[in-house]
């Protein structure tokens, strides 16, 4: 018979190896992690490779360049811990200077970005595109990625987009909202689950891109696959000092713990990210 000594040693084995092993798992999720805004008690990043300071474009002329009333953190409102709430549609948008963060590269560029967002689309978002979250690089016609809400359809319609350079994605230089789905490069989702009631993780990675038809984009919602992006010449002409992670172009709801990783995530390790326990801290 077991004394109670030896199942606590047994017990405490047992924890330390499922411990290990489950440190092993985040690894590799660990290493490609380049950029984390948890948005606990502040609006800069806790960790970057990069410039963890969030700088803010779009400031009223004669105003202190700054958030504004309608951008600020909320602690204890987030998914985990305090989260970014923006409570109207304005014109500032905040923005993270991507180099070492998001290296944007001239061949075979790739990298995945997660994010919790919480609203009810068709009750807070004003008329109007909005872009919880896009990547710029100085001139939009030269490439942009984004995720988006339409602006006139009901319910409005969640996309995941990579635009290449203009004349690639848009030779007859045709209105975004007028052209066919299949004439956008992007992925389209009808009744995607968000709700002011609850939280739902967003994930988009882009693998290969600036290397012709072999370029793939991918959109996670709550963990599954949404769609991809694919078959596309999916070539940029950025220069990689300008490349910015913009958040809350007349985005108007809760975001949190922002998270960029410097390569393509599997469906795998989109599913881990979905379930850590106190997010991306966890990898920290």
């Amino acid at each position: 018979m077991k004394t109670p000594h030896c199942l606590a040693v047994a017990f405490l084995l047992l924890s330390s190896l499922l411990f290990a092993a489950q440190d092993r798992d985040l690894r590799s999720l660990r290493e490609a992690l380049t950029h984390h805004a948890s948005f606990d008690s502040g609006l800069d990043a806790d960790f970057s490779r990069g410039d963890r300071t969030m700088y803010f474009a779009g400031t009223p002329k004669g105003a202190t360049p700054g958030p504004g009333e309608a951008i600020r953190v909320v602690p204890g409102a987030g998914r985990f811990g305090g989260a970014l709430h923006v409570t109207k549609k304005n014109p500032i948008r905040p923005y993270f200077r991507a180099p070492g963060m998001i290296d944007y590269q001239a061949a075979n560029w790739s990298g995945s970005v997660s994010v919790w967002l919480k609203l009810t689309p068709d009750e807070d978002l004003e008329p109007g595109y909005c872009d919880p979250v896009q990547i710029v690089g100085g001139d939009s016609k030269k490439g942009f990625i984004f995720l988006e809400w339409s602006k006139d359809e009901n319910p409005r319609l969640f996309r995941y987009a990579i635009r290449p350079l203009f004349e690639i994605w848009n030779p007859k230089n045709q209105d975004w909202a007028k052209m066919t789905d299949a004439e956008r490069p992007m992925v389209q989702v009808a009744r995607a689950p968000f709700a002011r009631t609850k939280w739902t993780h967003v994930v988009f990675t882009f693998d290969r891109l600036n290397a012709g038809k072999a370029g793939v984009g991918r959109l996670y919602l709550d963990g599954q696959l949404q769609g991809s992006i694919q078959d596309w010449d999916l070539t940029f002409g950025w220069e990689a000092a300008k490349v910015q992670l913009v958040l809350a172009a007349a985005y108007v709801g809760h975001m949190d713990d922002l998270a960029v990783f410097n390569r393509a995530l599997t469906a795998a390790e989109v599913g881990q990210l979905l379930r850590l326990p106190n997010g991306v801290r966890d990898l920290r």
